[in-house]
């Protein structure tokens, strides 16, 4: 394939990302689900080729900054609050489905090995990073769910990934015994946190040392390759190397970033992130046409059911073991049972439905090696492959699609601890800077007239956050005025720029002014007033 054809694809898959996102947006269908079928779709457009995702691509240049900006949002107090939950099934639960998955196979292909039909347990365990949380959280799904959710699949890959490279060595003669086994877990995970750490620190230094805005947004989009390809060469665990050094450098972040530099990085990363996003799910469905020529004549249905009932097995042990661990531990510790009751069996369903698997499963796949230590062919391997792409599609297409009307159906109450939350630290960073300002009035160069407006501001802040559910209204009634006056201006600069009493460069000043400033009311993604409308 020549340069421009290359240049031409990489085109089109990027259009097709762009219309999936926008009909998702616009249908009642999770935005992977949508793009995961557009790929099935163009997979089999007569003309063109057959694309390929290379595995190597795929966990190198894809999955660092989508892991990174994924830890980087995950809230380090929650998620050390649900560690218990969270280890249960990012460790415990792979390794069980690994097990049944494993059993399932040696059942449906007799001759297979067991040190491939574990890989193939490893390779479809681990739920995706991004399916389940970007469809749950748009749902009003309850605060723990997403949080375990995220916690889950930040980890879990981590633990799936270690045990396939465990039984990819047994299948080529690389055995290693279970107490090996073991301490290559541990070893892996501990060395990818630290270097993770240490990666975060560094670039939070990094910054320290550095004005220009550019030079920043690049070293924050450097790092998490960084802490990849530094877990590759350590053989760690360069997943949870990229975990903790996103959120290493998120806890560090809020004093070594200049405010500029976070304002414009984020629509860098935003853009990283759903581009990235984007093309994985639109490749998992790509990859449909490519597979199905691997596979002998007229084995495809028989395949294709095989995937079906390694897809059951692993949606039937997350519904068993997530009900069935968390009343253990409870059973267990009548301590714990009082300090943290059972959730609701909504909560547990929910939970245990939400296991949607995604690109790294399929990617996993793709890297079995081609032959064995003696130069045979690898086991089953097309095979391996085909049922892969059946559980990803089972779990993200199917059960993705029943998320929306499942969370209606449990009618989950809000919890409302966002908003009391929020609440409480407006008031109480208003507190502090109204002290700040008592602090400064003595200071020489502070002006009486300017702290007094401050206060002035910090005050009315303050009353704001302390009215309670009553200050709702006065708040939307606030925002209401706020953006009917920023709209005013930004129609009154058009106007002077429309007449040519200010040319295009001070236009662009002064808009970008307003958007900041619509920034800091939280007006930015509105574009019509009746958002603010009841």
């Amino acid at each position: 394939m020549t340069t421009p054809e290359t240049l031409e694809i990489v085109l089109l898959l990027l259009a097709i990302v762009l219309l999936g996102m926008s009909a998702a947006r616009r249908l009642p269908v999770p935005y992977p689900v949508m793009l995961v079928l557009a790929g099935l779709a163009v997979s089999f457009v007569p003309g063109l080729p057959a694309l390929r995702l290379d595995p190597e691509l795929v966990f190198f240049v894809f999955l660092p900054p989508v892991l990174w900006s994924a830890a980087y949002f995950t809230s380090l107090r929650d998620f050390r609050a649900n560690a218990r939950p969270i280890t249960l099934l990012a460790v415990g639960l792979v390794v069980a489905t690994t097990a049944a998955v494993a059993v399932c196979a040696r059942w449906l292909m007799p001759g297979l090995c067991w040190s491939a039909a574990i890989a193939l347990g490893a390779i479809v365990s681990p739920p995706d990073a991004v399916s389940a949380t970007a469809v749950v959280r748009a749902l009003g799904a309850p605060r723990r769910v997403v949080t375990i959710l995220e916690g889950e699949s930040l980890v879990n890959d981590a633990t799936a990934l270690i045990l396939y490279r465990v039984a990819v060595g047994a299948a080529i003669g690389a055995a290693l015994s279970p107490a090996e086994t073991l301490l290559a877990f541990v070893l892996a995970a501990t060395i990818g946190v630290g270097l993770g750490w240490a990666i975060g620190r560094a670039t939070s230094l990094a910054l320290r040392v550095t004005d220009d805005v550019p030079t920043s947004i690049l070293i924050t989009l450097m790092a998490p390759y960084l802490a990849w390809m530094l877990g590759e060469y350590a053989h760690a665990s360069a997943v949870l190397a990229c975990v903790a050094g996103g959120i290493t450098y998120r806890r560090a972040s809020v004093s070594d970033v200049a405010p500029s530099a976070r304002l414009r990085a984020r629509p860098v990363w935003e853009l990283v992130v759903f581009a990235a996003n984007g093309v994985l799910f639109l490749g998992i469905g790509l990859q449909l046409r490519g597979l199905a020529a691997d596979v002998p004549a007229g084995g495809l249905p028989a395949l294709a059911l095989h995937g079906a009932l390694v897809a059951g097995v692993v949606i039937a042990v997350r519904l068993v073991w997530v009900p069935l661990f968390a009343w253990l531990p409870r059973a267990l510790s009548p301590a714990l049972r009082a300090r943290d009751p059972l959730p609701s069996w909504q909560a547990l369903f929910l939970l245990g439905w939400a296991g949607l698997r995604g690109i790294v499963s399929l990617a996993a796949a793709m890297a079995l090696p081609l032959r064995l230590a003696d130069g045979s062919p690898f086991p089953f391997r097309s095979e391996l492959l085909l049922v892969t792409f059946a559980v990803i599609f089972c779990t993200l297409v199917l059960q993705g699609l029943t998320l929306a009307p499942l969370v209606r159906a449990l009618d989950f109450p809000s919890d409302g601890d966002a908003e009391h939350e929020e609440r409480a630290a407006r008031e109480h960073a208003a507190r502090t800077a109204l002290a700040r300002l008592e602090e400064l009035a003595g200071e020489p160069w502070a002006e009486a007239g300017a702290l007094g407006a401050l206060r002035e501001q910090y005050l009315d802040r303050l009353r704001r956050a302390s009215g309670g559910e009553s200050s709702l209204l006065s708040d939307r009634a606030a925002k209401r005025a706020r953006f009917e006056s920023l709209m005013a201006e930004r129609l009154a600069l058009d106007a002077l720029r429309d007449s040519e009493q200010i040319s295009d460069e001070v236009l662009l000043a002064l808009e970008t002014e307003l958007d900041l400033e619509a920034a800091r009311h939280g007006l930015a993604e509105l574009r019509r007033i009746d958002a603010l409308r009841d």
